[in-house]
């Protein structure tokens, strides 16, 4: 019963995880990333029911599966992309949406060497390209630990230059359907230069860049014609002698798994690395400030110093396991109904307990091989 509770307990958090991820994505305007969490969160809280049909909680699941499946429905309603669009573009709506970010800059904590390399290659060209004679980056390539921040990172970005941004994944692209794959490579950059030539921005985010064009030891023919499309269009908005302003932004935590081609149409290869101490102690401070019931006794500074080698993600996972103890107890002390009880206030010791069970996701040999990666293909 113990082990049944104990995994009931994983899989709720699990859940948890996914829908304030999907919320959070959703409230910054990024609707596909809000979508696929939404999706796994209703995946996770599906299995819950099958796996434990018995478990009173049930009907509060099956509440949010439907309040997810709605909420995917509306988002998947907005239009993806603009009326001026070509034949071949319209017929690739509902792929791919074209979202509008509400992530302010000031919003990524620490990064600074990548900050300025994206300022570089994206923000001040756009601002005054009469200053680059030579051209400037449209390839750019974040990589490092999962959960540090790449996709925030990509998402100021196209906040700050009012840009348009195309979200993109593998499944978004893969057709089973033979020439389909290179048809939507081919109209996705279609759609972003026209968008460009009618004077806005347009960012094409590919998230996981290796499972789209990774080093595979076996592909199907599919897989290497659309990946010999996006290197031509890469090529094609690369050229130095136009003035588009479209970029390609790749995330990836195996970026050895990219090859050598792939590598040079991306100028620019930054390291997003696990957070620093300051950094580590503004993260949860932002996501501290978001609980109620924080005590007065909870030392950010001194967390941050316990949480050495914690990702973004870790941290964000600290901090609502603390919050979900304090939900916990209170549901097992009193009944949900009891309103005009609140919960207790987290404390410093509540913190620190939380630090014993819950050990960072990314180990120092996984760090090892960025750094030694980083080492041999950077570029900034």
């Amino acid at each position: 019963m113990k082990e049944v509770s104990l995994a009931l307990n994983e899989l709720e958090k699990l859940a948890a995880k996914s829908a304030t991820e999907a919320i959070d994505f959703d409230r910054q305007g990024l609707k596909g990333m809000a979508v696929s969490k939404y999706q796994r969160a209703i995946e996770i809280l599906t299995k819950l029911c099958s796996l434990y049909p018995k478990a009173h909680q049930n009907g509060v699941y099956l509440e949010y599966i439907a309040q997810y499946k709605k909420r995917i429905n509306e988002l998947k309603g907005f239009e993806t992309y603009e009326a001026e669009s070509s034949a071949k573009s319209q017929k690739y709506e509902g792929k791919i949406l074209r979202e509008k970010p509400n992530v302010k800059w000031d919003e990524v904590i620490g990064l600074n060497e990548a900050k300025q390399a994206i300022r570089d290659s994206i923000i001040y060209p756009f601002k005054r390209p009469d200053f680059f004679p030579l051209g400037w980056p449209r390839g750019i390539l974040l990589f490092g630990p999962p959960g540090c921040g790449k996709t925030l990172l990509a998402a100021a970005t196209a906040k700050e230059i009012d840009a348009a941004f195309y979200c993109i994944d593998a499944a978004s692209i893969m057709s089973k359907w033979l020439g389909e794959s290179e048809r939507n490579v081919a109209q996705l950059f279609e759609n972003a230069r026209l968008v460009s030539e009618n004077g806005q921005p347009a960012i094409v985010f590919i998230d996981e860049l290796d499972s789209l064009i990774g080093v595979r030891s076996e592909e199907v023919g599919g897989e290497v014609r659309m990946r010999n499309q996006f290197m031509k269009e890469m090529d094609g908005i690369i050229d130095k002698n136009k003035k588009l302003h479209v970029y390609v932004i790749g995330t990836t935590n195996k970026p050895w798994s990219l090859d050598g081609p792939f590598l040079r149409r991306f100028q620019k290869r930054i390291y997003i690395p696990i957070p620093s101490l300051q950094a580590r102690r503004n993260i949860l401070k932002l996501y501290g400030k978001r609980l109620f019931n924080m005590a007065s006794d909870v030392d950010f500074q001194e967390l941050a110093k316990h949480t050495e080698g914690y990702s973004g993600s870790d941290l964000y996972d600290v901090v609502q396991a603390v919050h979900l103890k304090a939900v916990r107890e209170f549901f097992e002390a009193y009944k949900p109904d009891e309103a005009r009880i609140n919960l207790r206030h987290i404390t410093m010791a509540d913190f620190l307990l939380v630090l014993k069970e819950r050990k960072p996701s990314v180990s120092l040999k996984m760090l090892d091989l960025y750094e030694k990666w980083y080492a041999q293909f950077k570029a900034l």
